[in-house]
């Protein structure tokens, strides 16, 4: 049998493991637990970090405000250094739909060994501290939330016993490339961190959505948050990893009306909200990095070209192979594009989505050894992850 029919039966083998072995991560039914009315409706203080947001603010920031929820909540927005007029534009935001309670604050610059989004999140945090909340919720300047997003959050919470709920907001899908790659992001992610093992006590899974995060304040302390992750550039997963590390209780799913508004409409802004971070992922490790690359390639990139190598060389073998494991692959990705409300005739172009991927992953390496580093709102952190790296 040649390289090419091994290949493709290797391939083949990869997609049978991650179809049945790897948590079902290919299933999108994973949405807030069973919950049930508390018997009180605990106090909550959201962090929102802001860096140069007004461009999204007016179609996030008044779903915060507008939030139905029976018990104490306050908003703490954090203009972190904004040269648009972020924080102004929440004032006026919050003047002109009332709702909850408003405060705008502002940290200064970031001190050496942490990341700007983090020391906001540690001034907000300081400053709800004030109020002594029993639960924090830490979300994004470009999520939008349902009305009832807050009063679920919390009795999911409060019924399961969590001490961390996030939900992965879903992300805009209108645009061509935005349709091509978004929900393949949120399949990946899934793949490396599979939902239903998250949830699991003792298991090592860990991650979390940053954009919607609602946190026992206790268990942030217990985990030092967010001093212990100060370094993180992918700060969800970190914060996540150290609350289950302290022997916290997390959730992770699918959000059903948590969205985000941000716009990615070129490739280009996709491509740098994927490559600012990925290396960061494989702990600026090139060993990793290489086994990724090779990975991507074995998993997403094989399948279509040992099915037509096959079919052009009349070797059997490989077309059956290369096809089944293309078959598998598209079959899994189905679920999500439904999630997303998108056409199904998309899910035979994963492999094409993956090969985008593959090549961010290595351009994210590339801009790290030119000395560039992660980006994040015109900062860069040229500096290893080291809360990622200590995990």
């Amino acid at each position: 049998m040649s390289a090419v029919v091994w290949t493709a039966v290797g391939s083949l083998a990869a997609w049978l493991w991650l179809l049945l072995g790897q948590g079902f991560f290919w299933r999108t039914d994973v949405r807030l637990p069973p919950r049930g009315e508390p018997d009180d409706w605990p106090s909550v203080c959201v962090v929102v970090p802001a860096r140069d947001e007004a461009a999204v603010l007016p179609d996030s920031l008044p779903s915060l405000l507008a939030q139905d929820y029976p018990g104490r909540a306050e908003i703490f927005l954090v203009d972190d250094g904004s040269s648009d007029g972020t924080g102004e534009l929440a004032r006026e935001l919050a003047r002109l739909h009332g709702g909850l309670p408003l405060t705008v604050g502002s940290p200064g610059e970031p001190p050496a060994g942490w990341t700007g989004k983090l020391w906001a999140v540690r001034h907000g945090i300081g400053l709800a501290r004030a109020r002594a909340p029993e639960y924090l919720l830490l979300t994004d300047a470009d999520i939008a939330h349902a009305p009832d997003s807050l009063r679920e959050l919390v009795a999911a919470a409060r019924t399961g016993g969590f001490d961390l709920v996030s939900q992965m907001a879903r992300l805009r899908v209108e645009s061509v490339w935005e349709r091509l790659v978004v929900p393949a992001f949120v399949y990946f992610f899934a793949q490396l961190y599979p939902f239903r093992r998250i949830a699991v006590r003792g298991s090592r899974t860990a991650a979390a959505a940053g954009g919607c995060v609602l946190l026992r304040a206790d268990a942030a302390e217990r985990a030092r948050i967010p001093d212990a992750i100060r370094h993180a550039v992918i700060d969800d997963v970190a914060l996540a990893r150290a609350v289950k590390g302290g022997g916290g209780h997390i959730w992770l799913g699918l959000a059903e009306r948590v969205d985000s508004v941000r716009p990615y409409p070129r490739l280009h802004d996709l491509w740098r909200m994927v490559s600012r971070s990925a290396y960061a992922q494989l702990r600026h490790n090139p060993l990793l990095l290489t086994g990724t690359v090779a990975g991507l390639a074995v998993v997403y990139l094989v399948p279509p070209i040992a099915l037509f190598v096959g079919l052009a060389t009349g070797s059997v073998w490989a077309a059956t192979a290369g096809g089944l494991a293309w078959l598998l692959m598209t079959a899994t990705y189905l679920p999500m594009l439904r999630y997303y409300r998108q056409p199904l005739w998309l899910a035979p172009l994963l492999p094409v989505t993956a090969f985008l991927y593959l090549l961010m992953t290595v351009d994210s390496a590339v801009q790290h050894y030119r000395g560039r580093g992660a980006a994040w709102k015109g900062r860069t952190y040229a500096r290893p992850d080291t809360a990622l790296d200590e995990s």
